[in-house]
């Protein structure tokens, strides 16, 4: 799976996004500008020691991204995860090669890229009172719905106990 961030603008975010990225063995792809720099403590501290593990990509803008991922790869769907989707991320049909996109946070992926991609838009169910949910967040959410379809495919299904034993065994 790959994870998109279209000009992230907190660095704490995109430190918890890159640690659950390297937790489930995700790329992620940065698309400039960002609103921060890669060196920033925040963005450390959120992904603390992983961050050195993280298969990280950045990108000048858009089109370099589209041109060296989704060019030539028609396998590969990219997903946007907006507000203003008419249906939900539980609704989509994800591929182990897809892309998964999410907008900045204060105002989301600029409708001139959404218009390109209707059949791909997706949305997280919410409350109309709310304008959005935490970027991370958002991101585990679908990551894992998306993972969760390709059946957990490369990651741990069962942990055990460090100093006893289940069931007494």
């Amino acid at each position: 799976m790959h994870i998109v961030l279209h000009q992230p603008e907190i660095p704490a975010n995109t430190g918890n996004i890159g640690r659950t990225c390297v937790a489930t063995g995700t790329v992620l792809h940065l698309i400039e500008p960002l609103g921060f720099r890669l060196t920033e403590k925040e963005l450390r501290r959120a992904g603390m020691d992983y961050w050195a593990q993280l298969d990280v990509r950045r990108y000048i803008n858009f089109e370099e991204f589209a041109e060296q991922n989704l060019a030539g790869n028609p396998q590969a769907r990219l997903w946007m995860a907006t507000t203003k989707a008419r249906r939900t991320y539980a609704q989509a049909d994800f591929g182990a090669e897809d892309f998964i996109m999410f907008g900045k946070e204060s105002a989301g992926i600029p409708e001139e890229l959404l218009v390109g991609y209707e059949e791909t838009c997706i949305r997280i169910p919410m409350l109309d009172k709310i304008r959005s949910l935490n970027l991370s967040n958002s991101v585990s959410i679908v990551l894992y719905e998306a993972l969760r379809q390709q059946g957990f495919a490369g990651l741990q299904l069962e942990g055990e106990l460090h100093r006893l034993t289940w069931g007494g065994r």
